[in-house]
C-alpha cells in the first residue's frame, strides 16, 4: 500500500505526524511554510495517518512499493488568515455561555483550545490557529445538535451489581468490569476525584480498580474526559468512556469527523439532569459550612440536594444551586444520554438500583453476559419515569431559552 496525498486539502494540522507509530513522518517550518516529509523506509501501510486526518487529504492506495513524499503548505497563506473559524466557536458559543464544556474542540490539532474546569479558552490563537475548522465540526452547540426524549432503545432493565458498591446500584461499574472481562475493551477512561472532590480522570485497566470509592459515585462537577480521550487517542487501544449526554454527543461528533475515534467501542452516559463548575460546586459548599474533605457522596433525589458527610448529612431544595449550575446545562435537553451504548441511573427503579436503557447490540451482548456470570440482581424499571424527567428537562431547557438565560 501506498499514499495518495491531496495537498489542496492539507491544513498543515500535523495530526498525521503526530499519529505514525513507527516515525515515518515528520515535519519542519521554514518561515510559514510547513514541510510534511515521508520516509519510505520507515513507513509499515498501518494507515493511522490516514484515519487520523479529519481533512481527506491522505489516503492508502495499492502499489507495489512505498513511494516517498513531501507536502508543502503555507501555513499563513491569505485565505487561512481571513477565515478563522475559531473566532466563530469563540463568538457564537463560548462567548455566549453556550458551551456545554464537553472538551470535544481540545482535539484542536496545535493545541490552541485548553480546557479548565468546564471552560474552554483560547490562548494565542490569532498566531497558532490554522483554519482547520474541526474545532466547529466537533461543537454540538455549532452546529445545533440537540437530542432529547428517551432515544432508540433495545431493553429496558432494572439491576444492581452484586460485586461492586456505588451510587444506585454500581451499574456503571458492572458494564466497564464486564467489557473489560470480555475483551471488548482494554481501557476505560472514567471519572474520579481527588480528596476534595475535583474530578480526575483514570485509565481504568482492570475490574479491581472499579473497587475504588473514589471512581464509584457521582461527581456532580464538569469532568474533562474528551480532553483526556484527545490526548490518548493516537496510542490508545480499544476505548470505553463514561460520561454525561453532551459528552457523548461530543464523543460521536469527533468519530464522525475522525475515523481513528472510531476506537470507542463502548460509551455510557449517566442520566443528566444538570451539572457544575467544581469551582462553583466549592463555593456552593463553603456558604454552607461544608469542608470537602468530610464528604462521603453527593445524590440529587426528589428536588433536594444531598450531601453524605462522615459526621452528618445536609440537603437542601435544588434550586437552592440554580446559580452555580454550568450555563450551558440551562440549554440542554437531554437527560437519557441517547447517543450512547447504554445509558444509567437511579430514575425508574428502587432505591440501590439503576435504570439501564440497552442501545446497542454491545451493550446488549455485555448485559446478557453479567447475567450469565451471575453478577447482578435484576428488579423492575419504569420508563415512564424516565419518560417524565426527560419531558421536564427538555421543557426546562426551552423556558430557559425563550427567557434568554
Amino acid at each position: 500500500m501506498a499514499h495518495h496525498v491531496n495537498s489542496d486539502n492539507c491544513v498543515g494540522c500535523r495530526m498525521c505526524v503526530d499519529a505514525c507509530p513507527s516515525g515515518a513522518l515528520s515535519s519542519k517550518f521554514n518561515g510559514s511554510i510547513l514541510t510534511i516529509i515521508l520516509n519510505s523506509e520507515l513507513c509499515t501501510g498501518c494507515g493511522s495517518c490516514v484515519d487520523i486526518c479529519p481533512f481527506n487529504a491522505l489516503e492508502l492506495v495499492p502499489r507495489e512499493e512505498v513511494k516517498e513524499f513531501k507536502i508543502e503548505i503555507d501555513i499563513l497563506r491569505p485565505e487561512k488568515i481571513e477565515k478563522k473559524k475559531y473566532y466563530m466557536i469563540a463568538r457564537k458559543v463560548v462567548d455566549v455561555s453556550y458551551c456545554t464544556g464537553c472538551g470535544a474542540c481540545t482535539v484542536c490539532p496545535p493545541n490552541g483550545i485548553i480546557w479548565k474546569d468546564g471552560v474552554v479558552d483560547f490562548p494565542d490563537w490569532v498566531k497558532i490557529c490554522r483554519d482547520c475548522a474541526i474545532c466547529i465540526k466537533v461543537c454540538q452547540r455549532y452546529n445545533s445538535v440537540f437530542k432529547s426524549g428517551v432515544g432508540e432503545v433495545i431493553e429496558v432493565k432494572g439491576a444492581r451489581s452484586k460485586r461492586f458498591k456505588g451510587q444506585d446500584g454500581a451499574m456503571v461499574s458492572e458494564f466497564i468490569a464486564c467489557a473489560l472481562e470480555m475483551g471488548i475493551i482494554d481501557t476505560a477512561l472514567m471519572v474520579s476525584r481527588d480528596e476534595r472532590w475535583k474530578p480526575i480522570i483514570v485509565h481504568v485497566k482492570h475490574p479491581d480498580q472499579l473497587k475504588s470509592e473514589r471512581i464509584t459515585g457521582t461527581k456532580y462537577s464538569l469532568a474533562p474526559v474528551l480532553p483526556e480521550l484527545n490526548k490518548v487517542i493516537k496510542r490508545a487501544g480499544r476505548l470505553a468512556i463514561v460520561g454525561t449526554p453532551c459528552i457523548i454527543t461530543g464523543l460521536r461528533l469527533l468519530q464522525k469527523e475522525i475515523p481513528l475515534y472510531n476506537k470507542v467501542k463502548l460509551a455510557v452516559s449517566l442520566f443528566c439532569m444538570e451539572n457544575f463548575r467544581y469551582s462553583s460546586l466549592m463555593e456552593f459548599l463553603r456558604e454552607k459550612n461544608i469542608d470537602a474533605t468530610k464528604v462521603k457522596k453527593f445524590d440529587i433525589k426528589k428536588g433536594k440536594f444531598i450531601v453524605e458527610m462522615v459526621d452528618g448529612v445536609f440537603d437542601c431544595p435544588i434550586k437552592e444551586l440554580e446559580e452555580h449550575v454550568s450555563n450551558g446545562c440551562n440549554y440542554c435537553l437531554d437527560f437519557a444520554g441517547v447517543d450512547s451504548d447504554v445509558s444509567i441511573g437511579s430514575v425508574g427503579s428502587p432505591d440501590g438500583y439503576s435504570t439501564v436503557l440497552i442501545r446497542s447490540e454491545t451493550a446488549k451482548n455485555i448485559y446478557d453476559y453479567m447475567i450469565s456470570k451471575g453478577y447482578i440482581e435484576e428488579c423492575e424499571a419504569n420508563l415512564k419515569a424516565v419518560e417524565k424527567l426527560c419531558r421536564f428537562k427538555a421543557k426546562k431547557a426551552l423556558r430557559k431559552e425563550e427567557e434568554g438565560v
